[in-house]
């Protein structure tokens, strides 16, 4: 699983959490995040603080590289759906079990969300939908 693409894309800024690390780019954003953590409420809000700092006032895009095992509280999903200028949600893993969690996260999200096993397909969709919302806003 590759976290570049073939353009290079550039990082806006980096952020070292507790629980792994975030990249900004510049409608989007990649969680790569440690072996073994626990996504809670309280460190979601810490990306979702690092997406207000970033994107206040535009559409972006969220990327999950699942390159490692963690637990998400899926009640997470509640307060995400609530943000109007998250536009595509993604998640990336070649593993079976993400696969599975993920059926069970969408019906938490109910938003645009997608599961991918390579991280250029992934970064395609998301660009994608945020094309596409920022034409219906132009219309």
């Amino acid at each position: 699983m590759r976290i570049a693409s073939n353009k290079k894309a550039i990082i806006v800024r980096e952020y070292q959490l507790d629980i792994g690390t975030v990249q900004v780019f510049d409608n989007y954003m990649v969680a790569t995040l440690e072996e073994g953590a626990t996504m809670t409420l309280e460190r979601a809000y810490q990306i979702i603080g690092i997406s207000e700092i970033h994107f206040r006032d535009k559409d972006f895009g969220y990327i999950s590289l699942r390159k490692n095992s963690y637990a998400v509280d899926p009640t997470i999903y509640n307060y995400l759906r609530g943000m109007q200028n998250l536009k595509a949600f993604a998640i990336v893993s070649k593993k079976e079990i993400d696969m599975h969690n993920f059926k069970i996260e969408k019906l938490f999200y109910k938003k645009n969300m997608e599961f991918f096993i390579e991280y250029d397909n992934a970064l395609a969709w998301v660009k994608k939908r945020l094309n596409r919302t920022k034409k219906t806003d132009t219309a």
